[in-house]
């Protein structure tokens, strides 16, 4: 769908002359531009009767349509035909390497016209253009779409060749068909024809370091994966408390809660419990479809614990209980991006679920960078000069995530933190965004979560826009399988929330047990239920465990010289800074890659250490570093191979 501030370009070519007949299969001429120009199997050039030169010098300069076109492309993903057009003037069917060199250089100028140099943008995809160059080779529309989407990706750490070769190979993937054809298969969905914002879109927490873990587990190397903050893989136990209750809300009711030995089997607070989800659920029981924003009474445990959390009133109408809190940022970020030049801004470093979906639902990502030496805070400075900027590029910026505990930065936010934000949203009519799926993850003696919607009431930010999410996959409990969650909306126009809820409508609604999961998760079993001395035994080891291995892992990578680590007040993860030397960083360019997944990439090799390269994520211009969980029991007797690796990387990429 085209933005309602549709660009010049399309209201030129609205009105362009008729193609020549022998492309008559083509309709409109605007297809050609944003990208339906193929046909079934391929793309195919079909040029305009003249010359898009001389075309839009009778409206528009070249210049303006390219950047239009660019601008176009860079937000949607979209339009990569027109580009290439635009660029192939002569219309002979390829573009030069020194063509889309210059084409590059005059689209990237900022709005005062000031050029802006390519490779402090686009570094890799740029050296690839360069290394074209020498080679004397020109790009046909196949290798063109390739480059612009590692132009515009978020970083160059997972190329999409990788993928298949990594799904080809994985023994999790099954086996798959494979065409005996002799002759290669024109398939008609092909990589030209498919989404382009689906190619160019990374979630690096399962990139190519991850990609190649697995590929070395499968021939029998140790790996240890701190990659994911996904604890019952790194062998963390279930709480009794809750599978208990989950499996008599599943049972058929004559084999669990009215059994007539059940008591003998399950302590009685968990039966009662079982007995009342099951009356709220009703007879059609864990199986059958609920409300699209979940079931009444799960969503009423939910207020209920906001309230009590904030001391601030909270509605059930106001919840929507999801697929995790992923579900729930997809569909409100859906609900927010109207048009290519609307923005998202995103802490930097960020957890990538943000910039993957804003790339695939054709937005713009304006980070807002967290300082490292005020423990990851951003201060309202920062807020102002990069919303002065999205405004001087006409970008709209329509909401801004916040993520509290941080991931990958693992601070934990003060209220005064929090109050920056808030009144800088206020103040600019922006929906915040709060992510708060680590609230129970705090480790620090002086730090305490306090969540957004409490800040905002507290400084009576009465108009301010919130949605706030939350999850079974992190806290202490780590249920990441079932899937469970919720939102809250807070001060939400009444018509969104009703298309919000059409949203949900359509994938009918969130999964049952899921929806438990999370009333569970925030009604633990009281003092003085049977259940819970074994309860508080559980859930005091986990946090105990995480405590500690989040500080002494901290202090273990800050004794390995070249490598830094801000304290990890909660979250799950170390996110330490990689002192490397230039030559490593050269080598990395040459690669094709940043230099962090060069490191991570090594540091697997040698060790057997999964982890994330910091370029996923975002950060500083010319910070290395990477992140790491401390969930796995192991994680402390890493540290040793952390140093002997680093020390041996340095070596290897010393003059």
């Amino acid at each position: 769908m085209l933005s309602s501030k549709a660009p010049a370009m399309f209201k030129l070519l609205r009105s362009s002359r008729r193609l020549n007949q022998s492309s008559s299969t083509i309709q409109h001429p605007l297809n050609q531009w944003v990208g339906q120009s193929q046909d079934r199997h391929t793309t195919i050039r079909r040029p305009f009767a003249s010359s898009l030169a001389s075309q839009v010098a009778k409206s528009k300069p070249l210049a303006n349509v390219r950047k239009q076109l660019w601008e176009f492309y860079f937000s949607t993903g979209r339009g990569a035909n027109a580009l290439f057009e635009a660029i192939d003037l002569d219309e002979n069917g390829f573009v030069e390497p020194v063509e889309l060199k210059a084409f590059m250089i005059e689209v990237l100028k900022d709005p005062d016209g000031v050029e802006i140099d390519p490779t402090e943008i686009m570094p890799y995809a740029w050296n690839r253009l360069e290394q074209q160059e020498a080679a004397g080779q020109q790009y046909d529309m196949k290798a063109f779409k390739k480059w612009l989407i590692a132009a515009t990706k978020m970083s160059a750490d997972t190329k999409n060749s990788r993928i298949m070769a990594y799904l080809a190979q994985h023994p999790q993937q099954g086996e798959q068909y494979i065409s005996d054809a002799e002759e290669e298969e024109n398939y008609t969905w092909n990589e030209e024809t498919m989404s382009q914002s689906l190619r160019r879109m990374q979630y690096a927490v399962r990139g190519e370091v991850v990609m190649k873990a697995d590929q070395l587990a499968a021939q029998g190397r140790d790996i240890l994966y701190t990659n994911i903050g996904n604890p019952h893989q790194v062998g963390q136990a279930p709480i009794t408390y809750f599978r208990q209750t989950l499996a008599l809300c599943d049972l058929p009711a004559e084999y669990g809660v009215d059994h007539p030995n059940v008591n003998d089997l399950f302590p009685r607070d968990v039966v009662k419990r079982a007995r009342e989800y099951r009356e709220i659920i009703g007879p059609s029981g864990t199986g059958a479809y609920t409300h699209s924003q979940g079931i009444l009474g799960l969503r009423k445990h939910v207020a209920e614990f906001i309230q009590n959390r904030d001391g601030y009133k909270s509605y059930p109408g106001n919840i929507f209980l999801t697929n995790g809190a992923s579900t729930a940022i997809s569909m409100v970020l859906q609900g927010l991006l109207a048009s290519n030049k609307d923005a998202i801004m995103i802490p930097i470093p960020q957890y990538p679920i943000y910039s993957a979906l804003i790339s695939k639902l054709g937005g713009r990502q304006v980070g807002y960078e967290l300082d490292e030496s005020l423990n990851w805070a951003v201060t309202r400075e920062e807020l102002d000069k990069r919303l002065a900027k999205a405004k001087k590029e006409d970008l709209d910026v329509k909401a801004l995530a916040m993520i509290n505990p941080g991931n990958p930065s693992g601070n934990v936010m003060t209220h005064e933190d929090i109050q920056v934000i808030l009144e800088f949203c206020d103040e600019n009519g922006i929906v915040v965004l709060a992510d708060e799926v680590y609230q129970t993850n705090v480790y620090a003696e002086t730090a305490q979560f306090v969540s957004a919607k409490k800040v905002a009431l507290d400084c009576q930010l009465r108009d301010l826009q919130l949605v706030s999410f939350h999850s079974t996959s992190k806290g202490l409990i780590g249920e990441c399988g079932r899937r469970g969650g919720y939102m809250e909306l807070h001060h939400i126009d009444p018509y969104v929330q009703s298309q919000l809820y059409k949203l949900a409508s359509a994938d009918l609604c969130s999964g049952v047990v899921g929806q438990v999961m999370t009333s569970l998760m925030l009604r633990p079993p009281e003092p003085s239920d049977e259940s819970y001395a074994l309860f508080d035994k559980e859930m005091t080891g986990i946090y105990n465990g995480l405590k500690e291995r989040s500080k002494k892992l901290v202090e273990g990578l800050n004794t390995i010289p070249g490598i830094t680590c801000v304290p990890a007040e909660g979250a799950m993860y170390a996110f330490p800074s990689v002192e490397i030397p230039q030559k490593a960083i050269e080598a990395a360019k040459e690669q094709g890659t940043t230099p962090d997944n060069l490191y991570a990439l090594s540091l697997l090799e040698e060790t057997g250490i999964c982890v994330v390269p910091a370029s996923g994520f975002g950060q500083k211009k010319g910070r290395v570093g990477f992140r790491t969980t401390f969930l796995h029991p192991d994680t402390l007797k890493a540290i040793d191979l952390f140093a002997k690796h680093h020390a041996k990387f340095v070596e290897q990429y010393s003059d």
